[in-house]
């Protein structure tokens, strides 16, 4: 199966920070429109996309839309922004770097400052930080940001060899455009079950926007599509990651509440289609949209789909375009392969 690649980098270049999601998932649903039988948007902006919106049997796949970042906090009086953090942030990586700024007038630019005292700083927090905007003084950058403005580095998806790209904020758009993608796969193929895919916001800061969207849909099982880390890069251990590498397939995450059926049956489908995958091992949740889905309405049983990343929560995140296919094929075979009559109870 292809990557389209145009979408998927359009998805990666669009800013994306929790709670100013609307740009990228206007993209999302401008893209579905007239390719699922259903698509819609709720309040909070997730993108819902169903095929056989009618039947009673239904399978949701969440992949969020959100990225982490920096949000305008203060600004101080010779101009400078001060900053608040949206999500798990590495502070340490923003000093001497360009960022944008993301208004309501649209994108300005903006460099973050550096010196030998900041960069000597091990314990620099978000707060430290201060955004060049170029703005004479407090009343000057009044006139083009305002408090609650998102930020995000300046960077963009970049093809690397042996079909790796590196690009901000892989974890999650990457999920977004695989529950997207496999959803067309699946109505294609003639998937009998409801089919749902959401791009959903929040996630790194809330998950308000997985439990608007399961509480609303109801499914009767649900697949979180999500990023996870990789133990083949500098600086990580397998004792914390497990044993898992870019290119060696889509990862499978034995987790406590993750229902151990649903893993047997996404492992039996990855055999059938000769597919690699690997194994992960989590305790306590997920710290996926999964969670969330989970715990709404009387209780949805879960599984997690994951795509090898290097450096999470970076600006230079790495990952291998064949294992993001391999996602794609998996989870489409998964809501082909799904029907009401599945026996879920463990005995």
């Amino acid at each position: 199966m292809a990557i389209n690649k145009e979408f998927l980098y359009d998805i990666l270049k669009t800013g994306s920070v929790s709670g100013n999601e609307a740009e990228l998932e206007k993209k999302i649903f401008d893209y579905m429109r007239d390719k699922a039988d259903s698509v819609s948007v709720d309040e909070l902006g997730n993108v819902l996309a169903a095929v056989n919106p009618n039947a009673e049997f239904k399978v949701l796949a969440a992949g969020h839309a959100d990225e982490i970042g920096l949000m305008v906090s203060a600004i101080g009086g010779d101009g400078m922004l001060k900053v608040t953090r949206i999500g798990g942030i590495y502070t340490t990586t923003y000093p001497g770097h360009k960022v944008r700024v993301y208004t309501k007038n649209g994108v300005i630019y903006g460099a973050v400052a550096n010196s030998r005292s900041i960069a000597k700083n091990k314990d620099i927090e978000a707060s430290d930080l201060c955004i060049d905007i170029g703005a004479k003084d407090r009343e000057d950058a009044l006139k083009y940001v305002e408090l609650g403005d998102t930020v995000t580095f300046d960077t963009d998806v970049r093809e690397l060899v042996n079909g790796r790209i590196t690009g901000r904020a892989l974890d999650d758009r990457l999920g977004a455009y695989i529950v997207m993608e496999a959803l067309l796969e699946a109505k294609k193929r003639g998937a009998s079950v409801g089919c749902y895919s959401v791009a959903s916001t929040g996630e790194e800061t809330t998950g308000n926007g997985a439990y608007f969207t399961a509480a609303r849909v109801k499914p009767n099982i649900a697949i979180a599509v999500d990023v996870t880390y990789t133990s083949d890069n500098c600086g990580i251990s397998d004792a914390e990651t497990g044993d898992i590498a870019l290119g060696k397939g889509p990862v499978i995450c034995n987790n406590p509440s993750i229902h151990k059926k649903l893993n047997e049956r996404l492992r039996a489908l990855a055999k059938k289609l000769d597919m690699p995958i690997q194994i992960e091992a989590a305790s306590g949740r997920t710290g996926t949209d999964g969670d969330t889905m989970h715990r709404t309405g009387l209780g949805v049983p879960f599984a997690l789909i994951s795509i090898p990343l290097r450096y999470m929560h970076n600006p230079n995140e790495v990952c291998d375009l064949k294992d993001v296919e391999d996602c794609i094929t998996l989870l489409a075979e998964f809501f082909i392969d799904c029907s009401a009559d599945m026996e879920l109870k463990p005995f």
